[in-house]
């Protein structure tokens, strides 16, 4: 996998990815920018949205269970100090699901956190997860 960012102005860049589609990078207009784009660390959040969300979906599929919403919250803590990394995100999924057995749509998120998305193994933060299924939390593995 190759992608390439492209510096515009200012701090503004655009990303190109393999898939050919462009994402727009910017820094906060606090510090001097245009805010004419995501943040980088929030596209870092989304990826992993993305990833866990799609592996999820991918897994109801196959279980044959029926959804009508399939939503990742990520809540991200960061260190105070540079280089200011994640040092916690807890991810909410938040699934309406049909006739949901609600310990399969448990396992499907287990089987995204522990075996299939290579972008939460691709981080060091401590990652959590909580779930909710029509409107009910059923499961939260935070300490």
């Amino acid at each position: 996998m190759q992608a390439k960012v492209s510096w515009q102005q200012k701090m503004h860049f655009v990303g190109l990815g393999d898939s050919g589609h462009e994402v727009h990078l910017d820094a906060k207009k606090e510090i001097g920018d245009e805010d004419l784009g995501a943040r980088p660390m929030e596209l870092l959040l989304m990826g992993l949205g993305g990833c866990t969300g799609i592996d999820i979906v991918m897994i109801l599929d196959k279980m044959r269970i029926a959804y009508d919403r399939v939503d990742v919250l990520l809540d991200a803590k960061r260190a105070p100090n540079p280089p200011e990394k994640f040092t916690e995100i807890t991810l909410t999924y938040e699934i309406d699901a049909i006739d949901a057995d609600v310990d399969k749509v448990i396992r499907a998120v287990k089987l995204s956190q522990e075996k299939y998305c290579s972008a939460s193994h691709s981080l060091s933060a401590t990652l959590s997860a909580v779930v909710v299924v029509n409107g009910h939390k059923v499961y939260d593995d935070r300490s």
